[in-house]
């Protein structure tokens, strides 16, 4: 970071203009010291820049630009090289449209397969998610375009996004909803971190001290600036105390004079002024003159290269695919003549060009492919249509999805149900051809049940870019080998989702009743299968895992390395994903949690040894009476998983961890004293010293501990505790506070 632009001649006015946009996407300049106008744009899989002055939102009127996959399609690749290379086209065009910082990536956890907006996030595991979306920072702050990592936090709905509360408990928050924007702010270093529309445990995220200093300055070293999310900030100045720098956008210099006033009132310290005005102004590292254009066509087969990589082969029975040129082959579904790729709302991008599938199936096929689109004012007709289509046709290559109208950026689902008449096209051709495909388009989970078990391959596409029809042409003809995998639960039903009884919550707030049971957590734990599970993903290939050895290396570290083998006839990629299961520890653990992964490429016959580090946070609980990460001494589980519920190689590993000697009050527990292993020895002494030879056995008094063993000691030694002296009481706390093992 160059050094940050000396502020200190500016008068307190000029200081305040800093602190706020001058108009909907652009900072105000201070001619005085040399700061110029930066401009602030959407994102995260494209840029959205504003055609013409930039007083409004501007959702349809923008400057063409590639629309790569977005994070929704990245999250299935599961490789951070994907992302990075993004990162880096992004910043490239963002460069060329004089655009300084762009808005993304978006990090938020997909609490729920009904978010309106999860086709803008990577997952609903923090470990897949961050380790991209970093990828994707670092690719685009090496061309000198700043990041804004959003939306923190807990913003995992868009129902009353604007005010409804999330009320999380600390440890889901630690180990779920926070680490993806930590390793981001600590491996990455974005420009800017993005705070959320929503409350936290009834605090607005834009004036949420706890979240924005303590945790993300003061804890994670963050030096970046925060700016709000357009129109999220509720208090000018409580949100300048909390820690917020940039309001945006212009509010007509409302928010300038309410800082004023309130450093000239006392309410708020002018040191923070000059604090988060130094840190806006340091933004001018990324002010440098636009370049001279992009190569669209160049970026165009970028984008097909990298969305080949993000689909998901769900099934491929008997081989049906990868179709051969000479398969007579009939494409059924509006979606292929007309691709649904990208989701709605701010992140919506002004393509430069688009692929339809149906296209690029016929330039792969040589020939022209019949076509009928399935679905329209006369269903019955459109139906019987592509029957008669199916029935003369080998494979039937049937498009299905959602549509932009079904999911978007303002508000959530109320279904994961596809339309009902795609659900009865789908059955219909599948009855009548000899083998029926079908391609998946949509930005959020869709349920495949009712016609499922009737087809013989799925293609999950999600939504793959401007590129993606031409990249799914690709994979069905077996240009590419599908290698993606799924980075969020496919459940058989709605109701499996372990959010499904809270989300999205009523009269303001929202319980995440699940804790951290969240995604596949949560349907491992309880013994409920998925339709899909997260990590599932075929390929064209076959591979082999083996000689799975898990090396203790630390008192909390692993080395695990595996074999993976390349036992078919073609080249592929293969996810490899480790997985940390164990009982140890005085908080319940889902059965198991994804803790590293790989992507490897593998030639025909190919073997490779792959080795991961799983460090201390692999196997740590947030602790929330320790306040901190603790590893519990005991075993470990280390598996190599197909994906989250199928183990193919399990070593289990003993870890001395963290021996906490916790501190005793007198408002503990007296099972906390008598259970303490420094204090319980000398309590037992004492009471058995007082007590007759006839006492009840042991059996009885661990019955009786049961009985009392919640009472706080400070009332069984008032009420039954006559045998426990005051003093005795008194030493051993002194005692276990100056034993204290911080973790």
């Amino acid at each position: 970071m160059t050094d940050r632009p000396d502020l200190q001649g500016l008068p307190l006015e000029r200081k305040a203009t800093l602190l706020s946009g001058q108009d909907f996407w652009s900072t105000p300049p201070v001619e005085e010291v040399g700061l110029p106008s930066l401009v602030l744009t959407d994102g995260p899989h494209g840029v959205r820049r504003q055609a013409g002055d930039l007083t409004g939102m501007g959702i349809t009127d923008n400057l063409p630009a590639t629309c790569f996959p977005p994070a929704v399609a990245v999250g299935n690749s599961w490789d951070p090289s994907v992302a990075e290379r993004i990162g880096e086209a992004i910043g490239r065009e963002a460069r060329a449209l004089g655009v300084h910082v762009v808005l993304g990536p978006g990090v938020n956890i997909k609490r729920s397969p009904l978010g309106g907006r999860n086709f803008e996030y990577y997952s609903e595991d923090p470990l897949l998610s961050g380790v991209l979306a970093a990828a994707h920072v670092r690719g685009q702050q090496a061309q000198g375009v700043g990041a804004s990592v959003k939306h923190f936090a807990a913003n995992n709905q868009e129902t009353e996004r604007m005010r409804t509360s999330a009320e999380v408990d600390e440890r889901t928050l630690r180990e779920v909803y926070l680490p993806a924007f930590e390793r981001v702010v600590t491996e990455a270093a974005p420009a800017t971190v993005m705070c959320a529309y929503n409350k936290v445990n009834g605090v607005y995220a834009s004036q949420h001290r706890w979240l924005l200093t303590e945790v993300l300055r003061e804890q994670w070293g963050f030096d970046g600036v925060v700016v709000s999310d357009w129109g999220a900030v509720d208090d000018r100045a409580a949100a300048l105390a909390a820690g917020l720098d940039l309001q945006m956008p212009s509010d007509s210099g409302a928010g300038d004079r309410r800082v004023v006033e309130a450093v000239r009132s006392g309410e708020l310290d002018a040191a923070l002024v000059d604090a988060s005005a130094g840190r806006v102004a340091a933004l001018a590292r990324y002010a440098g003159g636009p370049a001279d254009g992009f190569d669209a066509a160049a970026h165009h087969a970028l984008a097909r290269e990298l969305a080949a990589g993000c689909a998901v082969l769900l099934r491929n029975e008997n081989g049906t695919l990868p179709l051969s040129s000479d398969t007579r082959v009939a494409v059924i579904g509006e979606f292929a003549r007309t691709p649904r790729f990208q989701g709605g709302g701010s992140s919506n991008v002004n393509a430069t060009r688009v692929d339809p599938a149906l296209d690029a199936m016929r330039e792969l096929a040589g020939r022209e492919l019949p076509f009928a689109p399935g679905v329209g004012d006369d269903a019955a007709a459109r139906r019987a249509e592509a029957v008669a289509l199916a029935r003369d046709a080998e494979v039937a290559v049937v498009f299905v999805g959602l549509a932009d109208a079904d999911e978007s950026e303002g508000f959530d689902r109320t279904t994961i149900d596809l339309p009902a008449a795609q659900v009865e096209l789908v059955r219909a051709v599948a009855a009548a051809a000899p083998r029926t495909v079908v391609v998946l388009s949509h930005g959020g989970v869709v349920s495949l049940e009712g016609w499922h078990d009737a087809v013989d391959a799925v293609l999950d596409g999600a939504l793959l870019g401007q590129a993606g029809g031409g990249a799914l042409a690709d994979l069905l003809y077996g240009v590419a080998n599908p290698s993606g995998h799924l980075a969020e639960t496919a459940p058989v039903r709605l109701e499996d989702s372990p959010s499904w009884l809270s989300f999205p919550g009523e009269q303001g707030r929202v319980v995440y009743g699940e804790g951290v049971l969240v995604g596949y957590r949560g349907l491992v734990t309880q013994g409920r299968p998925a339709r899909y599970p997260f990590g599932h993903g075929l390929s064209y290939t076959t591979v082999a895992t083996s000689d799975l050895r898990a090396e203790v290396t630390g008192d909390d570290t692993v080395t695990a390395s595996v074999t993976v083998t390349n036992t078919g006839d073609r080249a592929g990629a293969h996810v490899v994903q480790v997985y940390v299961s164990t009982a140890a520890g005085p908080v319940r653990r889902p059965s198991r949690e994804l803790r590293a992964f790989t992507k490897v490429g593998l030639g025909p016959g190919e073997s490779r040894e792959v080795v991961l580090e799983l460090g201390r946070r692999a196997f740590a609980y947030w602790d929330v009476v320790e306040s901190g990460w603790v590893v519990a001494p005991g075993e470990y589980a280390v598996q190599v998983c197909a994906d989250a519920e199928t183990v193919l190689l399990e070593e289990t590993v003993t870890l001395a961890g963290d021996e906490l000697a916790r501190v005793l009050t007198m408002d503990s527990s007296v099972a906390e004293w008598f259970t303490h292993p420094a204090a319980g020895p000398a309590l037992v002494e004492a009471l058995t010293a007082t007590m007759p030879a006839d006492a009840a056995s042991p059996a009885d008094q661990a019955v009786m501990l049961q009985m009392i063993g919640s009472m706080p000691m400070r009332r069984f030694a008032a009420d039954f505790g006559s045998a426990l002296p005051t003093d005795l009481l008194d030493r051993l706390v002194a005692e276990t506070a100056a034993a204290r093992t911080a973790p």
